[in-house]
């Protein structure tokens, strides 16, 4: 498997350093608002790296940290009247509900920044004692000087960072560009003593303390979103290997593309952003991954309504070829599908830097493969297991819709109504037998609900009742569901905003 890495601005071969085990620390969310669809993007993407290195063998040890003590957290805090631990809390449940409702595994291990006060501080002193930082003011700060290397991540020299930074004056830096490790208590700020005097820590050391607790003075990849490789992961490297006086820091640096709402990036400074909520009020969890999955993780990708109905439309594409229906095969010579050429093509895309693109291409294509062996009366259930195996890989479960849609249920009693009583008219004995199966009124209409109305559909145009098939396709058409056919059946997609 190869993988891009930021530091060397290459793909390199993946190998890590202690033969089976990858240790991979990702930066986590400062927990103030609600995880939005931006955060969901990056955790996809190394949710998938994380399937993937397993499925290959390896024996992955994954952090994650979440920023619980923030400028940010404060402020709302203080404008909701609650303490900011509380304010950080009630986010940090919304993140690990929305995170497990997208099918991201939980990392093995969550520090936060207010319970690893101890090591953060130990590492602070660490860097004072070998002349690497310097208390000033009741803050204390890197020197950037004293790491000849400073700006290796983001390929940038002191002085070009100096001329293209918004620097705030502080008299107590050597110089402008050292950044703080301990701030200084302020009135009405949660702080913890330390040898320089009560405050908290700053948001770069908190990392840095935090790994190396966890995983050692090497990582072998460390991950986050593009955003964060200057100043956040520069600095992370600097004051890590000036504190361990190892190198490298990170053998692998990886970091994903960022997510887009039209022309900006979306994010909470700009008021831009789609809550995870409000997406998986619109849309399956798989719908979700597979639009992101299906941008490389290095892009950029801006998110649209668009965009996620056609992944919907894939998704059901993917879950009605995984039907399991009666084996048509010739008993005298069953012939059965080979996967295998596919699920080769999937590990190529997904070696060449991750590369879901071609990975999903690799599933599409098998299940379209699928469907035309099914269609020939051929053995397809090895090919439903290798697609369901490879769709785990990239974190599908292929479950069905929400049961529960948001249609009419006086509606479609009254076309369920309508529909018997021409359905007696024509006479056609065997779609009054089949209408007849289905409940007569409903309270809450549900996919199954739709599933039969779809499939009634269908058994009208087979017997030539197509004004009443068009009845149907019209009404669904009225309340947001579309109907796509093909050879392998009809498949449907609800759109409450079309």
């Amino acid at each position: 498997m190869k993988l891009y890495n930021t530091l060397t601005h290459d793909v390199q071969d993946f190998a890590p350093a202690d033969g089976n085990t990858v240790k991979m620390y990702v930066c986590g969310v400062t927990p103030y608002s609600s995880t939005h669809v931006g955060h969901a993007l990056s955790y996809v993407a190394f949710d998938t790296l994380r399937r993937y290195l397993e499925f290959l063998g390896f024996d992955v040890k994954h952090v994650q940290n979440f920023t619980d003590v923030d400028d940010k957290i404060i402020q709302r805090a203080r404008e909701q009247g609650i303490e900011p631990d509380e304010l950080a809390e009630q986010f940090i449940d919304d993140f690990y509900r929305t995170m497990d409702a997208l099918n991201i595994q939980r990392a093995h291990i969550y520090p936060r920044a207010t319970q690893e006060i101890g090591p953060i501080i130990e590492t602070i002193q660490t860097l004072i004692d070998n002349s690497s930082a310097y208390p000033a003011g009741g803050d204390v700060f890197f020197r950037v000087t004293k790491k000849d290397d400073y700006g290796k991540l983001s390929h940038r020299t002191l002085d070009g960072m100096q001329a293209g930074a918004r620097i705030e004056i502080d008299a107590n830096k050597e110089h402008p560009m050292d950044f703080v490790l301990w701030k200084g208590t302020r009135a009405g700020e949660p702080s913890w003593e330390s040898p320089w005097g009560p405050g908290r820590p700053g948001w770069h050391i908190e990392c840095t303390a935090m790994s190396m607790t966890y995983l050692g003075a090497t990582l072998d990849i460390h991950g986050g979103g593009q955003d964060l490789i200057f100043p956040h992961h520069e600095n992370e490297i600097a004051q890590s290997e000036a504190a361990t006086g190892e190198t490298p820091f990170s053998r692998y640096w990886v970091h994903n593309g960022l997510l887009q709402l039209g022309e900006d990036k979306m994010s909470k400074s700009l008021g831009n952003l789609v809550s995870v909520e409000e997406a998986l009020e619109n849309y399956t969890p798989d719908a979700i991954r597979l639009y992101f999955l299906s941008s490389h993780y290095r892009s950029p990708l801006s998110y649209t309504d668009e965009g996620c109905d056609a992944m919907e439309r894939s998704a059901d594409r993917l879950r009605h070829v995984l039907i399991t229906e009666p084996e048509t095969a010739s008993v005298s010579s069953p012939t059965s599908m080979d996967p295998s050429a596919f699920q080769e093509q999937f590990m190529a895309g997904m070696d060449d830097d991750l590369n879901t693109p071609k990975a999903l291409a690799a599933i599409f294509d098998l299940s379209r493969e699928m469907n035309r062996q099914r269609d020939q009366g051929n053995s397809i259930a090895a090919a439903q297991d290798c697609l369901r195996h490879l769709g785990s890989i990239l974190g599908l479960t292929f479950q069905e819709r929400e049961s529960v849609v948001s249609l009419d249920a006086e509606s479609y009693n009254a076309l369920q109504s309508d529909l018997r009583a021409k359905i007696s008219e024509v006479g056609q004995a065997e779609l009054a037998e089949l209408i007849s199966g289905y409940e007569s009124a409903v309270d809450v209409v549900s996919g199954e609900d739709i599933d039969q109305l779809v499939h009634l559909r269908g058994e009208c145009r087979n017997y030539k009742q197509y004004a009443l098939a068009d009845q149907i396709r019209d009404w669904l058409d009225s309340h947001g569901i579309s109907v796509e056919d093909s050879t392998a059946g009809s498949i449907w997609l609800y759109s409450p905003n079309s």
